[in-house]
């Protein structure tokens, strides 16, 4: 697209959002453009739902289900939009993590909630998620593309050769923009959690947690280009934020660290091994039973609907997911389909024993005055799909690069699909989860020395200290009740 279409579609819209009716906002009182109404949002939410949890399932614990619905309709009571129909979920996913969607519906990981030391914490994270709904906040970013797709992964792919784009400016405007949602939401969690009696300190000491979490995987970056405020501020500012509200607010506001501790024992921890887990460059599905390498130094995400990997480099990835069909033949026809693959090369073949079909493909891409065989290989998705049936079903390997790289990634790709087997290994089959226990301190010491009397060894020591907010050296009174990893 030239410049001068570019600039005149963006004239074209912004008419179109001008002449759009405006909105009061229920948070700050003003008025703004928006784009959808109350209605459109709640459909939404409830069209986004069954793909976030197929995507990423739901965790069942029904002390926890129980917890965080009454919490959560008691806050949505005093919100600024108490007439949503809100609801709240526990999603399967080791990451610390929660999110929103247009419409009221809240998600926690149960990552998030094994890393919460009281109600307190769990309670200002509340505030601050149902703080992105009554702000509409969602709305206003017009994020419609929430889940991994063979698409995102393609612009993950892309992302460095982007960064040198024009486009660059205005994605740091929109940083900021995300930034300022996220300082407004945190504002909006002191208030929601201190009206149903939490002590919002605690909120500011998670984004401590937050902050180490960051620094030890080493994935910190510089504020400037963060989609969320540096934790580290933002620990300073809530407490601020904290301090202001209850010197205007009197009252008893509550922690309740033993009563949260006692909900989440026995909390399952880390990558859940019957969804599958990675070990010694090798990806396992206990439940499945199938294998394949994972290469060494390739980063990976593991979900109920997809596993990912790929190196840190970015210029190829591959996708695991189940196929659409009854037969080889059935899932390359919906797979072509359904992608918009314009296919240059297929085969039938075996793979250790099991029939297979290989597709070498490109994504179809629209482009005026732009033949398909005119377009940028720097810029062109090449996709290498083994479809594999393997137990009375049809797996799909995707391997992805850019056309100008996919000769060089192909023989990784084609190696990995390669030594697609059954497993069989009784130590990967009935591997248990690990899970979060509450165990009380058996003496006084640092966190440290009471830690390694509970059986913990000196490598977990910094791990476990994140997971129960303390520091190495921190002491610890007998009997105190502390979160401990053991199968």
């Amino acid at each position: 697209m030239n410049t001068f279409t570019y600039c005149r579609n963006f004239l074209v819209i912004t008419s179109v959002v001008i002449i759009s009716s405006c909105a009061r906002n229920p948070v700050t009182g003003k008025r703004e453009i928006s784009l959808m109404s109350t209605e459109q949002e709640i459909a939404l939410g409830k069209e986004s739902h069954p793909s976030i949890v197929s995507t990423m399932g739901l965790y069942e614990n029904k002390t926890l289900e129980a917890f965080i619905n009454e919490k959560g309709k008691a806050m949505a009571r005093i919100s600024h939009r108490p007439d949503l129909p809100y609801q709240f979920y526990i999603v399967d996913s080791p990451v610390v993590n929660a999110f929103a969607v247009p419409g009221g519906y809240i998600y926690f990981t149960r990552g998030i909630m094994a890393h919460f030391n009281n109600e307190a914490e769990f309670a200002g994270v509340l505030g601050h998620e149902i703080g992105h709904v009554t702000a509409r906040h969602s709305v206003k970013q017009q994020t419609k593309q929430l889940f991994g797709t063979l698409g995102t992964i393609a612009t993950a792919i892309f992302v460095p050769q982007m960064a040198e784009v024009a486009q660059q400016g205005i994605g740091v405007l929109l940083l900021k923009y995300s930034r300022d949602h996220e300082s407004e939401s945190d504002k909006i969690g002191v208030e929601y959690s201190s009206k149903i009696g939490y002590d919002a300190h605690q909120m500011a000491n998670f984004f401590g947690t937050i902050k180490r979490i960051q620094d030890n995987s080493g994935q910190a970056v510089p504020n400037l280009l963060s989609t969320h405020p540096d934790p580290g501020n933002r620990f300073s500012k809530v407490h601020e934020m904290a301090k202001e509200y209850q010197t205007k607010n009197p009252g008893n506001y509550q922690v309740d660290r033993d009563a949260y501790l006692k909900m989440i024992d026995g909390i399952v921890y880390g990558e859940d091994p019957k969804q599958g887990f990675v070990e010694n460059n090798a990806f396992y599905h206990p439940e499945l039973k199938f294998q394949f390498p994972v290469p060494n130094g390739w980063q990976h995400q593991n979900s109920p609907a997809q596993f990912q990997m790929g190196p840190k480099d970015g210029k190829m990835a591959m996708i695991l997911m189940l196929a659409k069909g009854n037969s080889l033949d059935e899932a390359a026809q919906n797979l072509v389909k359904e992608l918009s693959l314009n296919v240059l090369e297929n085969s039938k073949t075996t793979i250790n024993g099991n029939p297979a079909y290989v597709l070498i493909s490109r994504q179809q891409q629209q482009q005026q005055g732009q033949p398909q065989q005119q377009q940028d290989p720097k810029s062109t998705l090449q996709i290498g799909t083994w479809l594999i049936q393997y137990n009375n079903a049809i797996y799909a390997l995707h391997g992805l690069s850019s056309a100008a790289d996919f000769n060089n990634a192909f023989g990784t790709f084609k190696q990995i699909a390669g030594n697609f087997r059954s497993l069989t290994d009784p130590d990967k089959i009935n591997r248990k989860p690990e899970r979060v226990f509450i165990k009380a301190a058996p003496r006084d010491g640092s966190f440290r020395e009471v830690v390694t009397a509970l059986g913990m060894p000196a490598s977990r020591v910094e791990e476990l200290g994140v997971l129960n907010s303390l520091k190495a050296d921190d002491r610890v009174t007998r009997g105190t009740s502390l979160k401990i990893i053991s199968q």
